[in-house]
């Protein structure tokens, strides 16, 4: 009569913490056994997760293309704040529309110096 033996051996899983072999046997190169013939066989993954830096965006708004016309200063103006600019009847200034300044201003330069001025007080060069 012939015996076989036959060694049964399974493999249980546990989601994300243990993985365990399980046989006949001591298995005494093992220091740490959970009984005789169960290994625990750990593996856990130690490296954590690091969330990605967002793609680098550069915007760059547009520019309005500001037309900038000679006045002929009409009248005298007398500035009422630092906003601005003082003017002499008779001389040349360089102006321009501004975004959110009331219709009825511009914005003046006469060298460095440059402030809103009341449009009443001048005439715009073609």
């Amino acid at each position: 009569m012939f015996f076989f033996s036959m060694l049964a051996v399974s493999v249980f899983y546990v989601p994300c913490l243990f993985s365990y072999s399980v046989g006949v046997g001591n298995n005494s190169s093992s220091n740490s056994t959970l009984g005789q013939g169960i290994t625990p066989n750990v593996s856990l993954n130690t490296q954590a997760l690091q969330p990605s830096a967002p793609p680098m965006i550069q915007v760059t708004a547009a520019t309005p293309c500001i037309e900038k016309k000679q006045a002929r200063v009409l009248y005298d103006y007398d500035a009422a704040d630092n906003s601005e600019l003082s003017l002499l009847a008779d001389e040349l200034v360089t102006v321009y529309k501004s975004p959110g300044l009331d219709p009825d201003w511009l914005m003046a330069e006469r060298g460095q110096q440059k402030g809103k001025v009341p449009t009443t007080y001048l005439e715009v060069l073609e």
